[in-house]
C-alpha cells in the first residue's frame, strides 16, 4: 500500500518526505492548501481534527504530527534505507534528546519568525516585530547551545545523521532563505557546517526540487 502525505509544499510535511525518501518507502502525495483553508474542511478534519498538517495515511492507518511520523517510519523500516535511530539504546536516546530539543527548545522561535516573516500578509495578519527581534535573539542562544555540541559531534545525536538533524531541515531551510536570517547560522563554525552537511542530502534536495514553497 503506498503511503499518502497530505499537504507536500509545507515545511511539516517536508520532514516526513525527507524521513520516506531516507527509507526508501514509495509514496503519493494530496495537495492541501492551508492559506486557502483546506485544512478546516471537514474531509480534512475528519483525518486531523486539529486542522494542521501533515496527515498521513498508510492503507487504513491515519497518523499525524511530523515528529511521530518520522519516528513510526523510523521503527517500522529500521532495517531498510538510513538507519535514523541508531545502532544501540544509548544512541536512540540521544536522537530522542536532540528531537525533543529541536520540538520545544528551537522550532517554536523560528517557528514564530517563519509565521510572521513569511506568512501574515499571505494570511492577512500583521507582522510583529518586536517578537520577531524577540525571537530572533532566543533562538540565536539555542543555537550557540548547538555551536557547542556540534564542536564534539557531527551530527547532533553523535557520529550518524539522524531524525533529529532531519527535523531542523524543513525550518531551517527558511531561515536561511526567504527569510534571509542566514547569519543566525554561518556566524557558528560548527553549526555551519553541519548545515551544509545536511541541506546537502540527495533526499532533501528532492524534496526541495519536487514540492516548492509557497513562500
Amino acid at each position: 500500500m503506498v503511503v499518502k502525505v497530505y499537504g507536500p509544499v509545507y515545511a511539516s510535511s517536508k520532514r516526513v518526505l525527507v524521513c520516506l525518501l531516507e527509507k526508501g518507502i514509495e509514496f503519493e502525495t494530496v495537495p492541501v492548501d492551508i492559506i486557502k483553508g483546506d485544512t478546516k474542511n471537514p474531509d480534512f478534519l475528519n483525518l486531523q481534527p486539529f486542522a494542521c498538517l501533515p496527515v498521513i495515511q498508510d492503507g487504513d492507518y491515519t497518523l499525524y504530527e511530523s515528529r511521530a511520523i518520522i519516528r513510526y517510519y523510523a521503527e517500522k523500516y529500521k532495517d531498510q534505507g538510513t538507519d535514523l535511530l541508531g545502532k544501540t539504546i544509548e544512541e536512540r536516546g540521544l536522537v530522542e534528546q536532540w528531537l525533543e530539543v529541536e520540538a520545544h527548545n528551537y522550532h517554536p522561535h523560528i517557528n514564530t519568525m517563519t509565521y510572521h516573516i513569511l506568512f501574515a500578509s499571505l494570511m492577512g495578519f500583521e507582522a510583529d516585530q518586536k517578537l520577531i527581534e524577540e525571537s530572533e535573539e532566543k533562538l540565536a542562544k539555542v543555537l550557540d547551545i548547538y555551536e557547542a555540541r556540534l564542536s564534539k559531534s557531527k551530527y547532533l545525536a553523535g557520529d550518524f545523521f539522524s531524525l533529529a538533524d532531519l527535523s531542523h531541515l524543513p525550518f531551517t531551510h527558511y531561515l536561511v532563505g526567504s527569510m534571509k536570517k542566514e547569519h543566525l547560522i554561518r556566524d557558528r563554525q560548527h553549526v555551519s557546517a553541519w548545515w551544509d552537511d545536511i541541506s546537502n542530502r540527495p533526499s532533501w534536495k528532492k524534496v526541495l526540487a519536487t514540492y516548492k514553497a509557497p513562500v
